[in-house]
């Protein structure tokens, strides 16, 4: 969207969940979307099933808003799995919101992805050409063509084969009417853990919605792994070649809800530790620390926490913007990221502020913002990144601009620090970054900062993924 309602952050991929085995299954759902909301606000969706088939809803727009009483009522079933979704190209259609559900040779089929498949469009055109008909824009739909084409005898054969000859990145649940299968890359990108309810199983993008519904974490869904679930119980399967892992280091930056575990650490905890060490790599002397809310405030208070600058909340976010508010005329549009942020002259007027923020992309709303916080009288102001600055795009899952805009690829700090009008200006380095997991044994994509891409496909070095072959919609 245009003006004040297109942020300048990254977006992430999607929130997918899932639940076998429970009478309230469309309800619980729903509950879980919810607690996913962040991972995607463009559609969603919710499948469910028994013997007798399987019932679809999915409408546009935020989970509340599409999922009266009326429409879970047309959901029975004690299976069901769900969608929230944030495209990375492309026009938001119903038609390619999720979940998928078709009816193929074997029954009913439904499946939830989060991700991005880099040889989805090459998959599709040899699909196209042996007769196959796609309904969406979507890397998804592959999947579900692959499985309809296989002649394996078993339900977890077909989705096997068919996993195997995709490439990219992959959280994913798929659904007929006797079980529910949860599958992961072998690299690990995007997160997806299993929950028990009673004497049923739930999956979920992130732990938050295993709170919300009181479910008990069980563990995640490792890279590589593939969990079969039937009335009989849980088999796990790892049916692929292993490979080094690189889960989304983003998704503690920015994406995940501070309250949720992913890859063995809380996120709160590591926001507000990356905080820390970026307190320790790059002091300033000032008055005050101040956050860009909200994702960049743990990092904010543990920068306050390691240097003894005093913390404060010296902007406020309005919450209440929707995806249709309407972009003033050109007469006031100086107002700006105004309408999000409001800077407290009260607490920022003569002092020496540092500003923290989880990340810059283009650096338009930062400036703005700089703009703001000098405009209420502060003396100085300090810009304090919690990650390295992002110069690549992202191919597994993530919406991002071409590498020409991402300020931080064509531009020194010091230039940056001109653009922004700060005082100064320091980013984490990746190093100190990293040595926060060093604890533990997971690795982390970070292609985003360095370019080290894990899986290639042709033309990633000159465009976004998605932008070199625009009439595929990358689906996450």
């Amino acid at each position: 969207m245009a003006g004040v309602t297109q942020d300048d952050k990254f977006h992430d991929e999607c929130g997918v969940f899932g639940v076998f085995c429970h009478p309230d299954a469309a309800t619980l759902t729903y509950l879980g979307l919810y607690a996913q909301q962040h991972r995607g606000q463009e559609s969603a969706g919710i499948v469910t099933s028994n013997e007798a088939g399987h019932w679809v809803e999915i409408g546009m727009g935020l989970v509340a808003d599409i999922f009266t009483e009326d429409r879970l009522n047309k959901l029975p079933g004690d299976m069901a799995i769900g969608h929230n979704r944030y495209s990375t190209s492309g026009e938001s259609l119903l038609k390619n919101a999720q979940p998928l559900a078709i009816d193929y040779a074997h029954g009913p089929l439904a499946l939830a992805h989060n991700g991005n498949l880099v040889n989805a469009h090459f998959l599709r055109t040899e699909l196209e050409q042996k007769g196959s008909i796609f309904r969406s824009t979507m890397d998804s739909e592959v999947i579900i063509h692959l499985i309809a084409q296989s002649r394996e005898e078993r339900f977890v054969e077909r989705v096997i084969e068919a996993m195997q000859t995709v490439q990219g990145a992959f959280s994913l649940l798929l659904m007929n009417q006797y079980e529910l299968i949860a599958v992961r890359d072998p690299y690990g990108f995007r997160p997806l853990s299993i929950g028990r309810l009673k004497d049923g199983y739930v999956f979920a993008s992130e732990t938050c919605a295993f709170d919300l519904i009181e479910a008990e974490f069980i563990r995640e869904v490792e890279p590589g792994e593939l969990i079969q679930v039937t009335r009989e119980g849980m088999k796990s399967y790892f049916p692929f070649e292993e490979k080094e892992h690189a889960m989304c280091i983003f998704e503690f930056i920015y994406f995940s809800r501070p309250d949720s575990n992913i890859f063995g650490k809380n996120v709160y905890h590591v926001r507000k530790n990356l905080g820390k060490v970026l307190a320790e790599e790059y002091p300033v002397d000032a008055d005050l620390v101040i956050p860009v809310p909200d994702s960049g405030v743990p990092a904010a208070m543990g920068y306050s926490e390691a240097s003894g600058i005093h913390y404060e909340l010296g902007l406020i976010r309005n919450h209440y913007i929707g995806r249709t508010f309407i972009e003033p005329s050109q007469s006031i549009r100086h107002f700006g990221v105004k309408i999000k942020l409001n800077a407290v002259k009260e607490i920022i007027e003569g002092k020496r502020v540092v500003v923290v923020d989880d990340s810059i992309v283009r650096g338009t709303t930062c400036r703005k913002i700089i703009k703001m916080i000098r405009d209420v009288g502060a003396k100085e102001v300090h810009m304090r990144v919690s990650c390295p600055p992002t110069q690549h795009p992202c191919f597994y899952g993530i919406d991002t601009p071409t590498r020409e805009e991402l300020i931080a690829s064509n531009n020194s700090i010091e230039d940056i620090q001109r653009f922004l009008n700060a005082d100064s200006l320091a980013y984490l380095s990746q190093d100190r970054m990293l040595s926060l997991f060093k604890d533990n044994e997971q690795r982390f994509c970070t292609a985003c900062f360095d370019g080290n891409y894990r899986i290639r496909v042709p033309g990633m070095d000159i465009h976004q993924l998605a932008l070199f072959q625009p009439t595929l919609e990358v689906q996450t």
